[in-house]
């Protein structure tokens, strides 16, 4: 129970449905498509579509998702793949030959072809309730009307995202500059796109007119895309890896998703008594960074398109956990995850749903990069993702950018299991922490006794595999930042809050949903 004498959020109990998501008029609008008698995967569609104007430098149709979904009366988990593919005509020789030794996001070979509309199509058709163009109505409305720019998102666009394509500064700038708090932003011709799906379907997106204006696009932008990469897009359905941690199963996406780097770093926090530790001390947040840079060593080594990936059981196996977990030197930070592991290893926007019948979705839906590759199709307005940059160019790797290959993808939706029935859909956006995103956030609560919403709110680090940094959240204790910097981390405050949760938690016993919606984000968990 948190202090009310203090600022904060309470989590939102309902009975009949829940959502939450990052901006409240998404979580709004999906509510009301349960309402109206649709279900948890109408009202995921709904409010994801929807949060393509009302963040639009981080989601769209131009790029891809991933679901879980679990159906009323049943907790078997279903997941959808919902990435998209580079063109055939992609030369990886070539790229190296060119230099690039890593593919940046405003680089043609960024761009794969969009796959969240087809996945989009699949999930209303095998387990939508009220049809595609009900899902969409809400989403047409507000790309043609407009919806004011909320402070989060005036933060985020002021200056983030790679140089646009005229086309690009046509539609999602205001007359050259990025759109203010408060300021309309509507994107009428992405709505004539999302018209033409809820009356046509897939083909409306993936043929014809809007097909024209993409190719005519990623041309311009040097791209070897083809209409026949756009045809033969087509969303995978799968079901959940797990692991176990404490008393809960964790359910994570297969790759190309990050999933696994999720349930690896898992279990090595299993080898520590985090619950002895001080969530926001030194012990924990060391820990928790020295199990991540492993976890994500891992991850850079292994996980690729599901038809390449390699020793994905290697990196679930309990024996690998341990072995890393023994690594972990307790008072020092490591300098070089990769070379440590060595003899270990020799053998990537977020929406949960809840309906009345019980069925939860979690579904994240992204563009990567803020605005993504920064290119647009000029008359519809279509902005392409960057998961191309998730490829690297090393030849014979698993994840070695290639024709017809899924990158390997950052974004993870996810669920817990107690006692064999699924009791949260959850997920926690921010690129590349995603992964260490689940797990600090599942350790709050398993291991420190948070609630819902504390264990969303509480301060976050990053050790960030990347820019090669710890990145400390306002927060965190100056003592404890001191002994982290004198073991060895290099510090740096983010620019932006780390990461975007959101979770709703089902109460088997009393009936009760119970959600939580980050304030890092301008969103909100709403029921009914």
């Amino acid at each position: 129970m948190r202090n009310f004498q203090l600022p904060g959020r309470s989590a939102v109990l309902s009975s009949n449905g829940m959502v939450a998501t990052s901006h409240p008029l998404a979580a709004s609008e999906a509510l009301t498509v349960i309402k109206d008698g649709g279900n948890a995967v109408d009202a995921a569609i709904a409010g994801a579509v929807l949060l393509g104007v009302c963040e639009p430098h981080m989601t769209g149709i131009g790029g891809d998702c991933f679901a879980m979904i679990k159906p009323a009366g049943t907790d078997a988990v279903t997941t959808i793949n919902g990435s998209g593919r580079a063109p055939a005509g992609i030369d990886p020789e070539g790229l190296r030959q060119d230099g690039i030794t890593k593919i940046e996001p405003g680089h043609p070979a960024s761009i794969t072809v969009p796959g969240a509309v087809d996945a989009f199509c699949r999930l209303s058709e095998r387990f939508g309730r009220i049809g595609l163009d009900r899902c969409l109505a809400p989403a047409i409305r507000y790309f043609e009307d407009g919806v004011p720019v909320a402070p989060r998102t005036a933060s985020d666009i002021a200056s983030a995202g790679p140089e646009m394509t005229d086309a690009a500064k046509a539609h999602f700038l205001n007359s050259g500059r990025p759109y203010r708090l408060g300021e309309r932003l509507c994107l009428p011709g992405q709505a004539e796109v999302l018209r033409r799906i809820a009356a046509n379907g897939r083909s409306a997106f993936y043929e014809g007119e809007v097909l024209d204006d993409m190719l005519s696009a990623l041309a311009e932008a040097g791209g070897t895309h083809a209409g026949e990469d756009f045809a033969a897009t087509e969303a995978t359905w799968s079901t959940p890896i797990s692991g176990r941690y404490g008393e809960f199963d964790v359910l994570e996406h297969r790759p190309n998703g990050q999933g696994a780097t999720a349930l690896l770093l898992l279990n090595i926090l299993s080898h520590f008594d985090l619950s002895s530790m001080d969530p926001v001390g030194f012990e924990r947040i060391h820990v928790e960074a020295e199990a991540s840079k492993l976890a994500y060593d891992a991850r850079n080594r292994f996980l690729a398109d599901p038809d390449h990936v390699t020793r994905l059981e290697h990196m679930l196996a309990a024996e690998t956990a341990e072995k890393l977990a023994a690594l972990i030197d307790t008072k020092k930070a490591m300098a070089t995850p990769a070379a440590l592991a060595e003899d270990v290893h020799k053998d990537t926007v977020l929406l949960v749903a809840v309906d009345g019948d019980g069925m939860a979705v979690s579904l994240i839906y992204s563009l990567f990069s803020p605005f993504g590759s920064g290119v647009a199709s000029p008359k519809f307005g279509i902005l392409f993702q960057n998961r191309g940059s998730g490829f690297n160019v090393v030849p014979g790797h698993p994840n070695e950018a290639g024709p017809g290959k899924r990158p390997m993808h950052t974004i993870i939706p996810a669920m817990r299991k107690v006692g064999g029935n699924v009791d949260m859909t959850f997920g926690v956006m921010g690129g590349q922490y995603q992964a260490t995103g689940h797990a600090h956030f599942l350790t709050n609560i398993a291991d420190f006794g948070m609630g819902l919403q504390e264990a969303v709110d509480g301060p976050r680090t990053f050790a960030d595999p990347v820019e090669g940094t710890l990145q400390i959240e306002d927060g965190i204790p100056e003592s404890t930042k001191d002994q982290l910097a004198e073991a060895g981390h290099r510090l740096s405050r983010p620019d932006v809050p780390i990461g975007g949760a959101q979770a709703i938690l089902i109460d088997h016993e009393s009936g009760a949903l119970i959600g939580a919606s980050d304030p890092r984000k301008d969103g909100a968990a709403v029921g009914c």
